[in-house]
């Protein structure tokens, strides 16, 4: 009953302020004309910006089809970073050695934001759908490696030592003991790492692309469409929502014992 009342005033609370942004939305850029629609759309504007991305189409593309290449993008760069980021974090979290070779080189490298790359990104991917992929891959990367490091590093040094004991190999010692035990901690990494991929999104658009959220926002900037830039940021903003809520369903099919 407790858990029902909950939702429900979350619901309500939520409602409430979805209703007071449409309200303050409509006044700044109506009665009041604070925004020009220049500068932020009306709630006319972005009606029929949705309306043409979901008929005749923009930026070479419909709605559905700059939503389904971005999301194509997004997570064959998270799936990249996952399964490069997460066994480096793991060796240099439980290696002494791997940790004094390799972490120099990721503190210089990690400070350079993944927008700065392009111009190399270009020289050595071209424009296709690799170099897009590379740039996500750079956001996506660091967190997945720093949090993955935390949790290999946090592991209660009685659990290893009692499984080395008993003769547990090194390969049950990570499968057993180091990777359960880290989990959390990874999939901290892993919902950061997420929502770098979509903030870096549009970025990864500049380099050539001809659909995506990020190229309708790119166009629509040059032809001052304010009510296409709000439709695109809106689709990132619930895609991205979308997807931290399905990883969050992941991460209670991994590790169902946590709340």
């Amino acid at each position: 009953m407790r858990v029902v009342e909950s939702l429900s005033w979350r619901w309500l609370i939520g409602g409430g302020s979805a209703v007071v942004l449409a309200i303050a939305w409509y006044l700044l850029t109506g009665p009041l004309e604070v925004l020009s629609p220049v500068q932020f759309p009306t709630i006319e504007d972005a009606i029929d910006s949705l309306s043409q991305l979901m008929g005749p189409g923009y930026a070479g593309a419909t709605l559905w089809g700059h939503i389904l290449s971005s999301i194509e993008l997004v997570l064959l760069g998270f799936t990249v970073a996952v399964a490069t980021g997460t066994p480096l974090g793991l060796l240099m979290g439980r290696s002494r050695v791997a940790h004094a070779y390799l972490n120099s080189i990721f503190q210089l490298i990690r400070p350079i934001a993944p927008i700065a790359w392009i111009p190399l990104t270009i020289l050595w991917f071209g424009l296709g759908t690799a170099a897009k992929v590379f740039v996500i891959w750079l956001a996506a990367f660091a967190p997945i490696v720093i949090n993955t490091i935390t949790g290999a590093r946090n592991i209660d040094p009685v659990l290893v030592a009692a499984a080395q004991v008993h003769g547990a190999s090194r390969r049950h010692i990570l499968f057993d003991i180091v990777i359960p035990a880290a989990m959390p901690t990874i999939f901290t990494g892993l919902r950061i790492s997420l929502q770098a991929c979509w903030m870096v999104l549009v970025a990864s658009e500049l380099v050539g692309s001809f659909t995506g959220l990020g190229h309708i926002m790119i166009l629509a900037t040059r032809d001052l469409n304010a009510g296409m830039i709000f439709i695109a940021m809106s689709c990132v903003s619930v895609l991205g929502a979308l997807s931290s809520l399905a990883l969050a369903r992941v991460e209670h099919w991994v590790m169902p014992w946590r709340p």
